[in-house]
């Protein structure tokens, strides 16, 4: 009380100066009482190693060559480099417009012609006398026809007998969706009863490229048609024109 009453009287700076006095002391008193800072922990000795330990630990660094890690991370994030930097697979469509003009660079270029033959390459059939009962369109070229027809003006023709094969073909190429789905029509479906009324088919449309199974006719056409695709099983080295052997249409542009 007499404290009170007596610091009530002190001049202002004085009373400034003691509530200082009175700070300074309770943070040296603090300080002073601060704990120590933990002391490190001293590491366990390790129990001596058997001989058997020892020459397992000894197998492992042999086996680990310096600078290589196997973590499941690392080869987590190798595989998703490798994934993500792989080649971009061309589509079928560019490689059918790649094939068709040569290897060239190209978008929606669209070609004169392309006349192909039925027989041992669109159809499972092989011989006129086939188609006189039946015909049957590969399912595996569909996808390459329909490819053909989205840049290029696409003729079938074959040699047939009568009418009824006639029929029989027209048939075969509508289920199979090729009339349409692509750019192909009727009236591009040309049927002749002679091998050099195909030539003269080809001859006439002058296309950029002739499919034929015939080595005759592709022979005979090497001087008039720009390129020419022989489709055999057996692969023939031609010195003449530009012609060009597969075992089928699809592995041509596959």
């Amino acid at each position: 009380m007499f404290l009170t009453t007596s610091l009530l009287h002190q001049d202002p700076r004085s009373v400034g100066a003691i509530a200082g006095l009175a700070v300074a002391i309770i943070f040296t008193y603090r300080f002073t009482r601060s704990p120590a800072p933990p002391t490190r922990r001293q590491p366990k000795r390790q129990a001596p190693t058997t001989s058997s330990t020892a020459i397992s630990t000894q197998s492992n660094i042999t086996l680990m060559p310096s600078g290589v890690y196997s973590s499941s991370e690392d080869l987590r994030a190798q595989n998703t480099f490798d994934e993500f930097f792989q080649p971009v697979k061309p589509t079928l469509g560019q490689i059918v417009r790649q094939k068709l003009n040569e290897g060239r660079k190209v978008t929606y270029i669209l070609l004169n012609a392309v006349t192909c033959r039925l027989l041992g390459v669109i159809l499972e059939e092989s011989s006129p006398e086939e188609l006189q009962t039946k015909a049957t369109v590969r399912p595996s070229v569909l996808d390459v026809l329909l490819e053909i027809t989205k840049f290029c003006d696409l003729y079938l023709m074959e040699r047939v007998i009568d009418d009824e094969s006639e029929k029989n073909v027209l048939l075969a190429l509508e289920n199979a969706g090729i009339f349409t789905s692509g750019g192909l029509v009727k009236d591009k479906v040309l049927f002749c009863s002679t091998e050099n009324g195909r030539t003269s088919f080809v001859r006439q449309l002058e296309p950029d490229w002739h499919i034929d199974t015939n080595p005759e006719i592709v022979s005979q056409l090497a001087r008039f048609i720009k390129y020419q695709l022989h489709v055999s099983p057996v692969k023939t080295e031609w010195t003449t024109g530009k012609v060009l052997s597969s075992p089928s249409l699809e592995k041509f542009f596959g």
